[in-house]
């Protein structure tokens, strides 16, 4: 009687390898599809190697349209994955190069704001009073003191108050006669 066997099957024949180490044919086993051995082999080395038995089994119904099935679903998952990292890339090219487009007008600003400042000193605009309109520097003996003899007092005209104004004053009157 066999002691191990190992069952190989694909779509064609199923192999079936049994070791028989009692010494005693195996009853199961079919024994006339077997190949003749040589007589040189002594009983212990014909127990020992594999006895190989091919059997023919059909496929299952249904099992060539589950493979079709299945590998279509994984080529589409593929090809799923495959264009969202696609997509994810563009994206990343695109950021970056609108992250190199900010930094390059970033860099502009700073420079047209360093040259506006530079042009804006009180030298340059001194420079451009005196030489493109003619202006030049006021001399002390031009200046003249006015005095005036009002006081430094402010007159403010009264505002006219609009009517939500006076019903609230008219409300604020009530209450501090009511209070005492």
């Amino acid at each position: 009687m066999a002691d191990n066997f190992a069952y190989l099957f694909d779509d064609d024949y199923s192999y079936d390898y049994s070791y028989d180490f009692s010494g005693e044919p195996d009853p199961f086993s079919d024994e006339a599809s077997l190949p003749e051995q040589p007589d040189s082999e002594t009983e212990s080395e014909k127990n020992e190697k594999p006895v190989l038995r091919y059997r023919r089994t059909e496929a299952k119904k249904g099992s060539v349209i589950r493979i079709v099935f299945l590998s279509l679903l994984a080529v589409a998952l593929l090809g799923s994955v495959i264009y969202s990292l696609d997509r994810r890339n563009t994206m990343y090219n695109k950021v970056a190069s609108l992250n190199d487009k900010l930094e390059l007008t970033e860099a502009e600003n700073v420079r047209l704001q360093s040259e506006l400042e530079s042009r804006m000193s009180a030298k340059n605009v001194e420079e451009y009073a005196e030489n493109v309109l003619g202006m030049q520097k006021i001399d002390p003996s031009q200046i003249e003191f006015i005095k005036i003899q009002t006081g430094d007092v402010v007159i403010i005209p009264e505002q006219k108050k609009s009517f939500f104004d006076k019903i609230g004053d008219f409300f604020e009157k009530c209450a501090e006669y009511f209070k005492g």
